[in-house]
């Protein structure tokens, strides 16, 4: 069944959510009704996902916090739903909404058997926090948009996409490009005629490298914007191609999608990090590529004698 995520509109889709909250998070501790709420609700981005019938099957609530940063609440799945992917679903539309506020880094509060939903989904832990009825906690940050400006961004796409074409010359002879990046997008562009197999459509090599290269990018703007360098390759990946693509490729990557921490590079170590890149037209997936990078430190040069 294919689930879809809303934003409760109607009283009695307000009701079933809040009710869901309830008895999720607040009924099993002996918790008053009402207590599901707090002062933030009206100022607040909600969503839920309904099953066939209009029951709730999940919750969620993001708000927006000083400095750039959004907090994600009262995430919640109906015992009988879960297991299903329904509760990613809520926090990744929970997530592109701080997106569309402009919000770089998402908080949120996590009980202890949610800790490796949230580690699976690219969430770093932070420090341990108070318990909350008796249940141990623990704060969760991911990061939305990559720190820097409007102009850093561009400067650092136009070295990305000189570094593909000098160091990688099958990057050139397609005629890659970097078509957007906004800090959480970055979006390839490679047209067809010089990718174009005996069938008319894109080759397939093409579109694999396109996609590893998208990949390999949004790591390599990871580091700039943390100051680091290091050598990023491709530990393994795989590609779903979906139906043929018969006109100019464009691919997408999304910072919210990484999983894995680069920051650790600092301290001399290997880091390592998934993405998905998704080749797109016209708003269908053409292609689905799965990717888990690995990036070196870089060895210093040995002193000649």
């Amino acid at each position: 069944m294919n689930y879809q995520v809303i934003s409760p509109s109607t009283a009695e889709e307000w009701q079933g959510y809040y009710q869901l909250r309830y008895q999720v998070l607040r009924e099993p501790w002996g918790q008053p009704l009402g207590s599901e709420r707090d002062e933030l609700e009206a100022n607040s981005a909600h969503r839920m996902v309904l099953d066939a019938d209009g029951a709730v099957l999940a919750v969620g609530r993001i708000h927006q916090l000083a400095d750039g940063w959004c907090q994600v609440r009262y995430m919640a799945v109906a015992e009988a739903a879960r297991g299903k992917g329904l509760g990613a679903l809520v926090l990744r539309s929970l997530e592109q909404q701080g997106v569309v506020w402009g919000c770089r880094q998402l908080t949120l509060n996590a009980r202890e058997n949610a800790f490796g939903f949230y580690q699976n989904l690219g969430y770093q832990a932070g420090r341990a926090l108070e318990p909350l009825y008796g249940i141990a906690h623990q704060q969760m940050t991911k990061r939305l948009r990559l720190d820097g400006s409007a102009p850093e961004w561009l400067q650092w796409c136009g070295s990305l996409q000189q570094t593909w074409h000098q160091t990688i010359p099958l990057s050139a002879f397609m005629q890659l490009t970097v078509d957007q990046f906004d800090g959480h997008l970055l979006a390839c562009r490679a047209p067809l005629p010089p990718n174009k197999n005996l069938h008319h459509s894109m080759f397939a090599g093409s579109i694999y490298s396109l996609m590893t290269l998208t990949g390999w990018g949004l790591v390599w703007l990871q580091l700039q914007a943390l100051g680091l360098h290091g050598d990023i390759v491709l530990a393994d990946a795989d590609i779903r191609y979906l139906a043929p693509v018969r006109q100019d490729a464009r691919t997408e990557v999304l910072l919210s999608e990484a999983r894995g921490d680069l920051a650790n590079l600092a301290h001399g170590r290997k880091v390592r990090q998934q993405l998905t890149v998704r080749l797109v037209h016209a708003g269908q997936v053409l292609a689905e590529f799965h990717g888990r990078f690995a990036v070196l430190p870089v060895q210093p040069a040995a002193s000649g004698a």
